[in-house]
């Protein structure tokens, strides 16, 4: 089963501030991990919103915004995906990552499971 665990912005990773290389290497470490225990698919930082940009549907319209936005605890900066055995151990994986605000004791990572075509499967049988 694959997850991601995103990582939430911060005003720091909003204003662009790059980690210290100590805070890379504790990082790349935990990446390390990952790719030892055969379970990281992909990972990757985002630049800030600043760099972004937004498109809301609106009936047939595509209304375009550009960043930056607000409400860091709710923009994604970051991600891990994952492939394991089961839930319990997406979430032990979560728990042993570092801290994705660097030690400032305001980083959230959360977790969540992508749909797999067998989800789907009941629905496209029941017709």
């Amino acid at each position: 089963m694959r997850f991601m665990m995103m990582v939430k912005a911060t005003p720091a990773s909003e204003a662009g501030t790059m980690p210290t290389p100590a805070q890379i290497a504790e990082m790349g470490a935990y990446n390390e991990q990952l790719s030892q225990a055969g379970v990281l698919v992909d990972l990757a930082g985002l630049h800030p919103t600043s760099r972004g940009a937004r498109i809301r549907f609106s009936g047939g319209e595509r209304i375009l915004t550009n960043g930056p936005f607000g409400g860091e605890g709710q923009i994604v900066s970051g991600y891990w995906i994952i492939d394991v055995k089961s839930a319990e151990e997406a979430l032990e994986w979560a728990m042993r990552a570092p801290d994705p605000a660097f030690g400032s004791g305001h980083g959230e990572i959360e977790l969540r499971r992508f749909f797999e075509p067998s989800d789907f499967e009941p629905a496209a049988t029941s017709g």
